[in-house]
């Protein structure tokens, strides 16, 4: 584990993770007010030039994981797992931050390296730092507890995974000095901080809102914590989210400056660029102008690319596809993090494994088109592009020019400048306003006094530490390494034993409680669904239904009743058409937990040596029937099996007779007789209509009916075969997915030898 700012000393030492061990939660709580975290600031990913795996060369791609899971296609080339260049966000919103930890654990096994919180709304009209773990306010209100409970999780899941990984929350509100204060004491390393946020969508005083931004960005800058605006919200909110566009620049603009002029470097600072749109619209040749006009304006900070939720719906497909286009844009232009949306985003059911298909998604696509500007080049001569893009920068500058000839930013917003459904200079008059002298609390900016005095390092403002040169102090002059907080022996940004902890609050409504609630579980080993939090019993099942969309959705309430689900609720549904049916998603809970020890699992097959199998296949020189069956003219699979390049049967010196595609029953049996074949292998990837069960029970009924059963072993494979299924209708075994070569001759080699016995 490595060490911490040399000043602090070293972290509480934790025993390093075993990736065979779920991760224990009680024991990451016990002793957690000791814990602090090992280090401060963002980190971003080491890119590696050219860098090889197996037998490709990628060019955009970062450090490998020492441990991961892979993309599923990943067994085609020795399981290796690149990552892309840039950081991949997951976004987290259990609830409950037990829960998170492991779903971010499951996350970072799969790629992500920043790991957002999303906090509760009615945080953001909290006036102080809350203590404990409220969760009754309706989500995760970002105590020091929950923050320091994740880090410290994080903390091991990194060393697990080999790769630093950044924790982030949200700097806004009423209490947003304090939350930067806490966050820089725990270790937090990125946090959305933007005080239009505060103004816009929370109805924060405004004046208040950039009077305590000034005093977070500025501890934000001092702890190095990567600052993430929130201009993205206008498209997320506006009528019509494509008029936005010059807006949005301006709103990033604002916040740059703002954030800068505090003392925020501009690599510390980063820019929530989202497309303003989605499909059906024609959205690359949309999203694309804005993309490059914004990063054309705003070169000298980072990019965070997000989703478009403003027109996600309950469709996990929809949201994916969406995804994928817009990480299309982050390839063509740039992206230092690449922020995603779970694809139920739209329908608000926050699973683990939507968090990490989202991140999976990412991946897949970045390192898919890895290398992609190399080969594709945005022609910025095109009329159409160079136009709209001069235009969305010419909307923008007019905007901002109106503005301030109107008064300036608190003057436009009362007038609802923003959010308006326009494309600036058109408007609609059905912009966000806000009034300078309203909102949440108003009237409480209380200006310091002339002896104003506060010995602290970075927050809370001018200390005025001159005034103390006439009582004797020994005040540090302007060119002294001294700090402020000397006078009073440290603050709690230098010295950690200064920070304080306050544990649970709430005796019923926290972390322990609940983990009280799931002990059996967890003692007992036993096995329930879930997909939000710990043994929540939760189960989606998809089913079509031939009736009307109402019909169906109350048709599918019913049928989940039947299932023995409780709570059911129809999570999604789809028209496939009006008079023949509807997609049906049903979401319930299912009060059943499975005890591990009573399960009988089987054994996995003995894959035998190169060498016993040669051995035994030449002794006997053993021959072999393979055909794809039926009217299947499916072969890739087949030959996978079977031929030698492919490291199949062949490469044991099986002789193999393949027929082709397309094979009737009869003339399989047949040349297996005329071949003197002992194993018959026979492919079956089409299913509709149970036809691969009916294939297979044909074989074996046509060998016995031939005589010839006895003496073959016949063997069946598909992507929907399973050995159970196989057996079930007649056959020596059955193979499905990822079957290599070895798998079937070491069964054939097996089984033979039990037959000479």
């Amino acid at each position: 584990m490595s060490e911490r700012d040399t000043r602090f000393g070293k972290p509480l030492v934790d025993t390093p993770l075993d990736p065979c061990e779920k991760l224990d939660v009680e024991a990451l709580l016990e002793g957690l007010e000791h814990y602090r975290p090992r280090r401060r600031s963002w980190t971003w990913r080491r890119q590696v030039p050219d860098q090889r795996h197996y037998e490709f060369t990628f060019h955009e791609t970062a450090e490998p994981l020492e441990r991961s899971v892979p993309l599923p296609a990943a067994h085609y080339f020795e399981d290796i797992d690149p990552q892309p260049d840039c950081v991949i966000t997951t976004e987290i919103a259990s609830g409950r931050p037990e829960d998170d930890i492991r779903r971010m654990r499951m996350a970072a096994w799969h790629g992500a390296d920043h790991i957002m919180v999303i906090r509760t709304a009615g945080q953001s009209h909290m006036d102080g730092l809350l203590e404990g773990t409220p969760e009754g306010v309706g989500g995760i209100a970002i105590t020091r507890k929950q923050v320091r409970l994740t880090r410290r999780a994080l903390d091991l899941i990194e060393d697990e995974v080999g790769r630093p990984i950044n924790f982030h929350s949200y700097v806004s509100g009423v209490a947003g000095p304090e939350m930067a204060v806490m966050f820089a004491e725990e270790g937090v390393n990125g946090a959305h901080q933007d005080p239009q946020y505060n103004v816009l969508y929370r109805n924060i005083n405004m004046y208040r809102s950039f009077v305590d931004a000034a005093v977070a960005k500025h501890v934000m800058a001092a702890a190095g914590i990567l600052q993430i605006d929130g201009a993205h919200n206008a498209n997320a909110t506006a009528v019509k989210a494509w008029k936005v566009m010059p807006e949005l620049l301006v709103q990033h603009a604002i916040n740059c400056a703002y954030s800068e002029a505090v003392g925020m470097p501009a690599e510390g600072i980063a820019l929530s660029t989202v497309p303003p749109d989605a499909a059906p619209a024609p959205c690359m040749r949309m999203d694309l102008p804005y993309a490059i006009a914004l990063r054309d304006l705003f070169g000298r900070y980072k990019m965070r690319a997000q989703q478009n939720t403003r027109y996600m719906e309950s469709d996990g497909r929809e949201a994916t596809v969406a995804h994928v286009m817009n990480l299309l844009i982050s390839r063509l232009t740039s992206a230092d993090i690449q922020s995603t949306i779970t694809p139920d985003e739209g329908r608000n059911v926050p699973w683990h494994y939507n968090n990490v298909a989202a991140v999976d998604t990412a991946k897949q696509s970045l390192v898919g088109m890895d290398g992609l500007r190399e080969m594709v080049h945005i022609d910025r001569e095109v009329p159409e592009l160079k136009e709209r893009v001069r235009e969305i920068k010419e909307r923008a500058v007019l905007f901002l020019e109106a503005m301030l000839e109107d008064g300036g930013y608190f003057a436009g917003v009362e007038k609802a400048y923003f959010v308006d459904s326009g494309e600036y200079p058109e408007t609609h008059d059905d912009g966000i306003a806000r009034l300078s002298d309203g909102g949440v609390a108003e009237g409480t900016i209380v200006p310091r006094a002339d002896d104003y005095l506060a010995p602290v390092c970075h927050h809370f403002g001018d200390n005025h530490l001159e005034l103390l040169a006439g009582f004797g102090a020994d005040v540090p002059g302007p060119s002294s390494d001294a700090r402020p907080c000397d006078l009073v022996g440290g603050c709690t940004l230098c010295d950690d034993a200064k920070v304080p902890f306050t544990d649970e609050l709430d005796p019923t409504d926290n972390a322990a409680a609940r983990l009280t609630q799931t002990a059996e579980l967890r003692e007992r080993g036993l096995i329930k669904p879930e997909v939000e939090w710990a043994g929540d019993g939760i189960v989606a099942v998809t089913m079509f239904l031939p009736a009307s969309e109402r019909v169906a959705e109350a048709a599918a309430l019913e049928l989940g009743r039947a299932m023995n689900l409780e709570d059911c609720e129809v999570i999604h549904k789809r028209v496939m058409h009006p008079a023949e049916g509807t997609l049906i998603e049903l979401k319930g809970r299912l009060e059943v937990a499975i005890d591990r020890a009573l399960l009988v699992i089987p054994e996995p097959p003995e894959v035998l040596t190169d060498e016993e199998i040669r051995e035994f296949v030449h002794d006997r020189n053993l021959r072999v029937i393979a055909a794809t069956v039926g009217n299947d003219e499916h072969s890739v699979g087949m030959r996978e099996i079977i031929d030698i390049k492919h490291g199949g049967l062949e490469k044991w010196s099986f002789s193999v007779t393949y027929l082709g595609t397309s094979v009737p029953i009869e003339k399989v049996i047949d040349a297996a007789i005329e071949h003197a074949a002992r194993v018959v292998l026979i492919s079956t990837i089409i299913t509709h209509a149970d036809v691969h069960r009916d294939m297979m029970a044909k074989l074996a009924d046509l060998a016995a009916e031939k005589g010839v059963r006895d003496r073959l072993l016949l063997i069946s494979g598909g992507t929907q075969v399973t050995d159970e299924i196989a057996r079930a209708s007649g056959m020596d075994a059955g193979f499905g997915r990822r079957t290599k070569g070895i798998d079937v001759a070491s069964f054939i080699v097996r089984t033979m030898r039990m037959w000479a016995d």
